[in-house]
Formats: C-alpha cells, structure tokens, sequence
C-alpha cells in the first residue's frame, strides 16, 4: 500500500502514452506544431507495463490512459492486454477525444479496457472547429456511439468557456441525458500553453444555467473523486469539475507518468522524478515509485478569485503542459 506523508493512500496512477495529439484545443496547446517525438524520448509499451506492475504489487487499482491523444499511438490494445492480463479486476479506463475511437473501440474491449472517458466541448461544427481546429465533431460523435454500442461505461468531458461554449452547456446536458451517460463541466484550467484570452466559466454559472431547465441537488461527496456530483428531477446524474478548488485534494489518490518516463506527484507541481534510469530494476523502480509518493504535495496552488493562491502566496500559473501530464 503507498501512502503519502498526508496519510492518503495513493491507488490511482495516469499514464501519458504520449505527447502527440491531433487535436490543437485552444485550451491546452494551440500553437504547438503537429510534430513526432523521437521513439528513443518515449516509454516502450513494455517499460510503462513493468512500472504499471509494480505499481499494481504495491496497491494500484486504477489505471487510466492518457495523452496527448492516446489513440495517435499506434497497439494501444497491446498495453491493455498486458495489464488486463495481469491484474483482470483492475479498473482500467481511457481519456480520448473520441476522434479515432469508432474504429478501434472494439479492439480496446477485448483487450480489456472497462471504461472511456471522451471529450466533446461543442455540439455546432463551427465551434468545434474553433476549439480543435479540426473538422472533427461528426467523427468525435460516431466514437461516443460506438463506445456506447460496444457496451462500455462511457462518460463526457465538456471544458466550459465564457462566449464561446458556455451558451451550449444545456444543450450538451441534454446530449448526454439522452443517452444515459454521465457528463462533467469542467472549469477552464489556466495555464502559459493556453490562448490567452480564454476566460474560465466559474461553476456557479454552469449550474444556474442548468438550473433554468431542471431541478438539481447536489449529492454526496465521493471520497477521491475531484467532481462534484448532481442529480435532476430524472435521476439523471452529472458532474461539475473545479480545478481551483483544493477541498478534493485532501483525499487525492492519484500520480501522473508521462510518456517520457516522468512520474508526476501531483498535476498542479513542476516536482517528478523520471523512471528511465530505474527501468531494469524492480527495486529502483519501487524506490522511485515510493520517494514521489512521499513527496506528493498537500494541495494544490491555484486560485482563480484572486491574484492570490489559496496560501496566500503569489499565484502561479502552471507551466506544466496538460498534454504531458495527462490532464
């Protein structure tokens, strides 16, 4: 079991399995050319299994897959089979745009991942073309249906922006509400990668607007979960995600490898440790896997209500790129 110097148990790890992506969201790395990282910069499938194993020797039960896109690289099925051949009851889920996910959906299942994760911040084309600068909504919603039709547990993430998405937030409510699927609205993350004119749509907003459609009430706090979860008059359960707020990061479980082989304590902090020089020893890895964890930080710095953090230190913005973390 890990457990941290602020006696959380840390169980969930995100793997990065790449930088690349074919999206260039305007909230994540709109002006970082379409390039490919070096083969020898990156994890093979089999390094990130044999950490992914100690990992799960030492009390992982929830692994997700990131990127980047992680769908740009090419076998992920292959790493699937090797942790669902390892460990069968792990909780092993994926983060897409949903872009490639209609024609590998059915590989994946079988491989064995559980649960899908994909983003969806536009039902119109014009502005899912602003936002991703590709022309991507159709395909992005042929993923969603297939993940649905192949049977997996299927959940959208929607990034909510003032003028440019925050006039759809019902209307991507009721997309997912149509199809018995959870959405979250998530807060717009600042950071030095992003446009610089984007302004995040505090969740107060997200809700009255809502609201103006539905009854809600909000439901008890999961433990480790960073969403706030509401219900409607239905029944029909969604989420709302506040990246300023620190209050989920008293029960945080989770630690971030990136492609490049840096293990990540927390999403908000510059602090890592990279695993490639302990990539043929069990017991360095398992070292390094137990000096990050220790180190994994209290809380969070960021604060959006003002030009404070929540310490009362300067505030920071992250230059951590999120396609490197893995959001």
């Amino acid at each position: 079991m890990l457990i941290d110097s602020f006696n959380r148990k840390v169980d969930y790890l995100r793997v990065s399995v790449t930088q690349r992506c074919n999206f260039r969201c305007q909230y994540c790395m709109p002006e970082k050319p379409f390039e490919w990282t070096p083969k020898e910069q990156i994890l093979s499938y089999e390094e990130m299994f044999k950490f992914i194993k100690i990992s799960i020797d030492n009390g992982v039960t929830k692994i997700r897959l990131t990127g980047g896109e992680p769908l740009v690289r090419e076998d992920l099925d292959k790493l699937i089979k090797m942790i669902y051949d390892y460990k069968n009851d792990i909780d092993l889920a994926l983060t897409t745009n949903g872009f490639l996910l209609k024609n590998q959906i059915v590989k994946l299942k079988t491989a064995g991942l559980k649960r899908v994760n994909i983003s969806i911040d536009s039902l119109l084309k014009e502005t899912f073309w602003y936002l991703t600068k590709k022309d991507a909504l159709e395909a992005v919603q042929e993923g969603i249906e297939a993940a649905i039709e192949a049977g997996m547990i299927v959940k959208l993430n929607t990034v909510v922006m003032k003028d440019i998405n925050n006039n759809e937030i019902v209307k991507l409510y009721e997309y997912a509400k149509q199809r018995d699927i959870q959405i979250r609205f998530i807060e717009y993350m600042e950071n030095e990668n992003a446009l610089e004119s984007l302004k995040t749509v505090p969740s107060a907003e997200v809700l009255q607007e809502i609201s103006k459609r539905y009854s809600i009430e909000e439901l008890p706090v999961k433990e480790n979960s960073a969403a706030k979860l509401f219900k409607d008059e239905h029944g029909f359960v969604f989420g709302i995600i506040e990246p300023y707020d620190d209050s989920f990061c008293k029960t945080c479980n989770r630690i971030r490898l990136s492609a490049e082989g840096d293990l990540i304590p927390c999403l908000y902090y510059e602090d890592s440790l990279n695993i490639k020089s302990a990539i043929q020893s069990d017991d360095k890895l398992e070292a390094v896997l137990k000096e990050v964890v220790k180190n994994k930080p209290e809380k969070n710095k960021w604060s959006h209500t003002t030009n404070q953090s929540l310490d009362n230190t300067p505030k920071e913005i992250s230059s951590r790129a999120f396609y490197f973390t893995g959001g």
